[in-house]
């Protein structure tokens, strides 16, 4: 039996830019046999995905799934729009979102889950779909929600169809009344978070260095005013009360109204805000608008100097 050496997974690695542990087994299948193996890979998949892994993707869909009590969404990510209306990624980011609602938030645990009608797990998925449709594609981020008694509200702002689209938001609330009423409430506060997008639940939750940092801002803006220090410390205050406004969701004022506050119509439906989580898709990813002509020029032997003014 060919010792499959670690130099030899270098070389087919190189070669193909599969992925380690997917470049051992095709060399383990084939005896060793560099050609082979690169033929191996190429009809799983598995070279044409690892060449498209360094590509930009934040285009794609974010996808939510829910049961009584419990809520999923998930950012699935892709290199164009386009690839967002093809039925087959549609199909998978909806399927992830429920494997998701089952098996919880994390990515690992997600992409190592079985994807069902296939016999392979997500991640074998991922590739195969990447083979398929010919883009980068992964899932970005996944979170979970669950109350003990109530529910987790589900809303995707501008939906592409039922559970996916551009925006979604989970919105966990806790309460005795009618499952109705706290659906019909919980999707409001859906449709406020998508709007306004807090930072934070509460006062208690805001990160305390963007608070510190506020606050030297709004120190120095009030120093410069030439007031005494006992009134620049009620201006910071009176600034900082300003900005709880502002990030958390629950100072905010109900967008629904213009003037309520979101915690004075928590209490007026005699309910409890426990969490919120919004995604929207592509968000802190630095996207390239040149990749995709860059990729076509390069494609089409066009670069460097041309000899064009």
């Amino acid at each position: 039996m060919v010792e499959i050496t670690a130099a030899l997974v270098k070389v087919l690695r190189e070669k193909t830019g599969a992925g380690m542990m997917d470049c051992k087994k095709a060399l383990t299948e084939n005896a060793g046999n560099i050609e082979k193996s690169i033929d191996w890979l190429r009809k799983k998949g598995l070279a044409a995905a690892a060449k498209k892994s360094g590509r930009v993707a934040a285009e794609g869909l974010i996808g939510v799934a829910s049961v009584p009590a419990k809520a999923a969404m998930v950012e699935v990510n892709a290199e164009t729009d386009f690839v967002a209306r093809n039925d087959a990624f549609q199909d998978f980011v909806a399927n992830v979102a429920k494997i998701a609602l089952h098996v919880g938030e994390d990515l690992a645990t997600i992409n190592a889950a079985a994807y069902p009608g296939t016999g392979r797990t997500v991640a074998e998925e991922i590739t195969h779909l990447i083979a398929t449709i010919g883009e980068n594609m992964n899932i970005r981020r996944a979170r979970v929600l669950t109350v003990p008694q109530g529910v987790v509200a589900i809303y995707v702002h501008s939906a592409l169809k039922p559970g996916l689209g551009k925006i979604g938001v989970l919105a966990a609330v806790e309460g005795t009344s009618e499952a109705a009423v706290l659906e019909t409430l919980g999707r409001q506060v859906g449709m406020h978070v998508a709007a306004t997008r807090p930072e934070a639940l509460d006062v208690s939750a805001v990160d305390p260095a963007a608070l510190e940092r506020e606050k030297q801002v709004l120190t120095e803006q009030a120093k410069a005013s030439g007031r005494p220090d006992n009134i620049i410390e009620k201006m910071v205050e009176g600034r900082i009360r300003k900005y709880y406004e502002e990030v958390v969701l629950l100072e905010q004022v109900w967008v629904h109204d213009g003037e309520t506050r979101v915690k004075a119509v928590m209490q007026k439906f005699g309910v409890t805000l426990k969490a919120f989580a919004r995604f929207q898709l592509g968000e802190g990813i630095e996207k390239k608008s040149d990749d995709f002509a860059a990729e076509v020029a390069a494609a089409a032997g066009v670069g460097g100097n041309t000899g064009v003014a």
